[in-house]
């Protein structure tokens, strides 16, 4: 009978305990965090922690059964479900019990925890996917949903992950903006009912609300303080964050993909994969759970990120539209006296039938313009390596034109809706991206380019989805949103598998694309259009909460010329640094600067690519912004300290510096000084222990200072 009952358990999908027995909590584990899992005796998978990982593991198995780990809907939930199915015959409930669960070590620091689940009634299916990283106490969770119908099922929501949190209060952070003022800092508490954070953009996803977010327990949490959660979804389209506090105040946290307009229809056999949510906790503040993420992405997340980077000079605001193949050689021998790795060209350089003179005409038409480069790409690249330094380009090729020769020849890999008026915006419209013709078009405009030796790419998407319509998805539209980005991703698989490791710039007309989808391809984003050196100080600060500093790429430009040379010049230090300006323009004193500025970057920038960064002054408190980095071995740090619109006798309270060694001296020196001048910098030139410098700290500044002055000051152990 035993046996004869298994079977029947096995055929339902059900593996049911042995003797009353449980299953043993599902324990996942980094160095201080763990989740635990654990099946209830009705066959379903519980969320019973979330937090500091306790010391007596035997302690799990007594934590009480509270919340259904990933809530399906339309059976007994009456809250944000994570996942809502229609079967076949129009069934619109689904019920979810545990089948099993699997653990594997993926490598010394990575374990995977898989969950399935499975409907008792329906043969359809869950996996949970739980990816632990140790040193790093980074959780990434993502979900398959698949099943064996005989006919497709509708799939209309489909979070990647659900949390559930206990606390007294939760305080929301959130970062928002629009062109140009990218990643602003928000918070607020949140209280009964449901805060959505999302978008429906399609390409430029991350316009108005970044995705990412700090959720503070109890109270707000502090750079130094606190308990927080720090989230953020791996996916370069419509994102959903929902926090849904409940009558008896606990939290129930939904990430995902945004299911706006994107009913998803699975056949039979085929598996929906969403994208990972990755997560870190801390009871340390905020700074601990960026640095958590930091470590993470260099090591995971982002192309190539623990490898050098180039710096680079552009010629957008030199140049703009108007420049000719005499005068691009010119900067490129311009760059090479600054300094830099690689020089960059940005739009204008392509069409024929369509010049591109502006942005109204020649977009998607990616042959040299012949009356601007009469010897092509390869001219450039080999102008480029006889001065010593590499080429890179600018492309926008998931856009087009209506004027160009490509949107006369393939109306219908447009997207654009019947019986309606095109809607532009900036004069361009949307590739179909979910078409493989489209995709392999894409592929070539990159492949072509990267055969020529183009030694970095600059890919920019300046358009949201619009009047959205495939004329290749037929019937199946409520697919465009997530098709478009998984064909964005096929594209770029094909580029990685052919060229693993050609930097690339993930641009958005500024931080549109800001997510850990896109950059496991890319090696840096740009945060912002906007280079006045103020409002950078406050795009940086917002993205490095989630960002390393080797991934925002920061150039010194001439967008706000009141702002010296230096002050522009320290801010963009603070990430991968390039510049976009005439160098011929400079004075002798900036040039020179500029050429120390250049070289004392290459020399610290492992410090501030791969060392710990600390926020320490926020400019969101005060008139006043300090960042630290200091590197793993605490031998060698970088601070950077900025006076920004101090007012008349305002006080220069010292900087209380974080995360060195108390027992080591510390050298401190001040560098990036205009030719010149010397430091007025009281720590200038003096050794302090570590204990002191984290005490009582060192002022970065001086009493009665100058509106927009900044400080770079170099920290060796003695």
């Amino acid at each position: 009978m035993l046996k004869f009952a298994l079977s029947c358990a096995l055929l339902l999908g059900i593996l049911a305990p042995v003797m009353g027995q449980q299953p043993a909590p599902i324990v996942i584990e980094t160095q201080h965090v763990s989740l635990v899992l654990a099946v209830g005796n009705n066959q379903r998978l519980y969320q019973t922690y979330l937090g500091t990982r306790l010391a007596n593991a035997q302690e799990y198995q007594q934590l009480p059964q509270r919340n259904e780990a990933y809530v399906p809907a339309g059976t007994d939930n009456l809250l944000e479900p994570a996942l809502r199915v229609v079967h076949a015959d129009g069934n619109p409930s689904l019920s979810l019990a545990f089948v099993e669960q699997q653990s594997a070590k993926i490598s010394a620091d990575v374990t995977e925890t898989v969950v399935r689940l499975r409907d008792p009634q329906y043969p359809v299916e869950v996996l949970l996917h739980v990816a632990a990283y140790y040193e790093e106490d980074v959780l990434k969770t993502w979900t398959e949903i698949r099943h064996q119908e005989k006919k497709p099922v509708v799939l209309t929501a489909y979070a990647s992950s659900m949390l559930h949190l206990n606390a007294r209060q939760y305080w929301l952070t959130q970062f928002a903006g629009d062109w140009t003022r990218e990643a602003g800092q928000e918070e607020s508490q949140l209280t009964s009912g449901i805060k959505v954070m999302d978008t429906k953009l399609g390409t430029r996803a991350a316009w108005t609300q970044t995705p990412v977010f700090f959720l503070g327990l109890n109270r707000p949490a502090t750079e130094t303080s606190g308990e927080v959660l720090a989230g953020t979804l791996a996916w370069t389209g419509n994102f959903r964050f929902a926090f849904e506090v409940s009558s008896v105040n606990t939290l129930r946290l939904s990430a995902g993909i945004n299911p706006y307009a994107s009913e998803y229809t699975l056949p039979a056999k085929q598996t929906f994969t969403t994208p990972a949510f990755i997560y870190t906790y801390s009871t340390q503040g905020k700074g601990q759970a960026s640095r958590n993420l930091h470590r993470w992405a260099r090591r995971y997340g982002v192309l190539d990120g623990t490898q050098p980077r180039l710096t680079l000079l552009n010629n957008w605001e030199a140049t703009y539209f108007d420049f000719d193949e005499a005068k691009l050689d010119r900067l490129m021998g311009d760059a090479a006296k600054l300094g830099v790795d690689l020089f960059l060209l940005d739009d204008g350089w392509f069409g024929n039938k369509y010049p591109r003179k502006d942005d109204t005409q020649g977009l998607g038409d990616w042959q040299p313009t012949h009356s601007k480069l009469p010897n092509g790409v390869g001219h450039l690249v080999q102008t480029a390596g006889k001065e010593g330094i590499q080429f890179g380009l600018w492309i926008e090729p998931e856009m087009v034109n209506p004027k160009s020769e490509l949107y006369e020849k393939h109306p219908d890999w447009i997207l654009k809706l019947p019986n309606r008026p095109e809607d532009y915006s900036r004069q361009q419209l949307v590739l179909d991206l979910t078409n493989p013709r489209v995709q392999d078009f894409v592929f070539s405009v990159v492949d072509e380019q990267l055969r020529q030796n183009v030694a970095y790419i600059k890919w920019d998407c300046n358009r949201m989805i619009t009047n959205g319509y495939s004329k290749y998805l037929g019937k199946d539209q409520s697919h465009l949103y997530i098709d478009y980005v998984l064909g964005l991703y096929q594209v770029l698989d094909r580029v990685r598998q052919k060229y693993p490791h050609v930097p690339m710039m993930l641009c958005s007309g500024g931080g549109a694309r800001a997510d850990y989808g896109g950059l496991r391809y890319f090696t840096e984003f740009w945060p912002s259009d906007n280079t006045d050196a103020v409002e950078r100080i406050y795009i940086q600060w917002g993205f490095s909460n989630f960002f390393p500093a080797n991934t925002l790429a920061s150039h010194v430009t001439n967008w706000n010329r009141q702002h010296s040379i230096k002050f522009r010049t320290d801010v963009a230090m603070m990430g991968k640094l390039g510049y976009d300006l005439e160098v011929s323009k400079m004075t002798p004193q900036e040039l020179l600067y500029s050429q120390q500025a250049v070289r004392d970057y290459k020399r610290l920038s492992p410090v501030i690519w791969q060392g710990d960064q600390y926020r320490l002054r926020s400019p969101y408190e005060g008139n006043q912004a300090a960042v630290l980095y200091v590197d793993e071995a605490k031998a060698k740090a970088v601070l950077f300290g900025y006076n920004l619109h101090t007012r008349s006798n305002e006080q220069v309270l010292p900087v209380r510096l974080q995360g060195l060694d108390p027992a080591r001296r510390y050298r401190v020196t001040e560098i990036g000084l205009m030719p010149d001048t010397k430091s007025e910098l009281a720590a200038n030139g003096h050794t302090y222990s570590g204990d002191y410098l984290m005490q009582v700290g060192i002022a970065v500044g001086r009493y009665n200072a100058p509106a927009l002055t900044s400080h770079m000051l170099e920290l060796t152990a003695e």
